[in-house]
């Protein structure tokens, strides 16, 4: 049995990406995610990495984009303002077809909103977020051992398809102290042909670029993209099913909402009501094939989720209207007790009542 020791996520986040490969990390502070910032300023001087606290959240960003051109695996991290302010900036890594990891633990919102958390960011991350025709791959921990093991598999993911992949996780999950391995398998970086490394007159230049002027080159290079996305949506989903052989009624969620949904199912289990749970560990791609099996057999859906409703969009297009999809929800940092998602449960089991 590998070794494991007690962190908070946030810190499990930047220790596995020192593991992943990482050696370059710009950031700007915001709560709560500001424990990865003062990790990675601690370690990456000792491993000849790069820290860097930018003058914004703009500026990290594109210092992202400039080591990521140059070939390096590196990451970025904030909370739910800052990922606004660098939603330009993933825009035009995403059109320049460049691997990053971005890190956001959501907090409430909108505006400053507070610093409890919250997964109103949904739709942001799953929507693209910035400008443009653009997709990021979004991960969704649901313990500080999924931190660890999420953010390998990031690297691994951006790399593969030339994309940005977000770990989308939440104020609890990251302030949460867990135990957690670090004892992975790892992949070894693939090569970067693409990168802009400088040629010694060896080969052809390579231009890292979002920018195309005529309007028919970058309709091609968008077809492309999206192209390369319905590999990603065909090979790349993953979820957990949690007790759905015979769940009647079944829950949606991620992140800590899907951990207060197994209470709930157990208590529910015990009072001889079938509950199960679909738990997205990707967001986009969506896995909506277990949605679409389970509505063939379930009689409804519950999305409980820390937002006024987006998870649930996702939830009844893949389910495909054939079973009634219902909101439990709390916000404004806020999370729901085992007991008010059991209440929903019941409403369900008695017809609504």
């Amino acid at each position: 049995m590998s070794e494991k020791v007690l962190m908070k996520g946030n810190e499990a986040i930047a220790e596995a990406a020192i593991i992943a490969g990482c050696r370059h990390y710009f950031g700007y502070p915001i709560t709560p995610q500001t424990e990865i910032a003062a990790y990675m300023a601690k370690r990456m001087p000792k491993i000849g990495g790069t820290f860097l606290q930018a003058e914004s959240e703009i500026a990290a960003i594109n210092m992202v984009y400039g080591a990521s051109a140059a070939g390096m695996r590196v990451m970025t991290s904030s909370s739910s303002p800052g990922i606004s302010l660098k939603s330009e900036g993933i825009s035009y890594i995403a059109g320049s077809d460049l691997p990053a990891v971005i890190v956001n633990a959501q907090r409430g919102g909108p505006g400053l909103g507070g610093i409890q958390p919250s997964q109103s960011d949904y739709f942001q991350a799953t929507r693209g977020g910035g400008h443009g025709d653009y997709h990021m791959i979004v991960l969704t921990p649901a313990s500080v051992q999924e931190m660890a093991e999420l953010t390998i598999k990031a690297f691994d993911l951006a790399d593969k398809y030339r994309m940005p992949v977000m770990i989308l996780a939440d104020g609890t999950i990251g302030q949460m102290m867990e135990p957690v391995s670090f004892d992975f398998k790892l992949n070894d970086a693939p090569e970067k042909p693409w990168a802009t490394t400088g040629t010694k007159m060896q080969r052809e230049h390579n231009v890292v670029n979002s920018l195309f002027l005529k309007p028919a080159d970058l309709e091609v290079e968008n077809m492309k993209r999206f192209e390369r996305y319905e590999i990603v949506k065909e090979n790349e989903p993953m979820y957990e099913e949690y007790m759905t052989e015979d769940a009647d009624i079944v829950l949606a969620a991620f992140g800590i909402a899907a951990r207060v949904c197994k209470n709930a199912i157990k208590k529910a289990r015990r009072e001889g009501i079938k509950v199960g749970l679909i738990r997205p560990i990707t967001v986009w791609p969506f896995p909506t094939k277990p949605f679409e099996k389970i509505a063939e057999t379930c009689k409804a859906i519950i999305s409980v989720e820390l937002s006024m409703g987006q998870l649930i969009e996702d939830v009844r297009l893949a389910s495909g209207g054939k079973v009634p999809v219902t909101l439990c929800n709390r916000v404004g940092g806020m999370i729901p007790e085992p007991e008010e998602i059991l209440e929903e449960i019941h409403k369900i089991a008695n017809g609504g009542k």
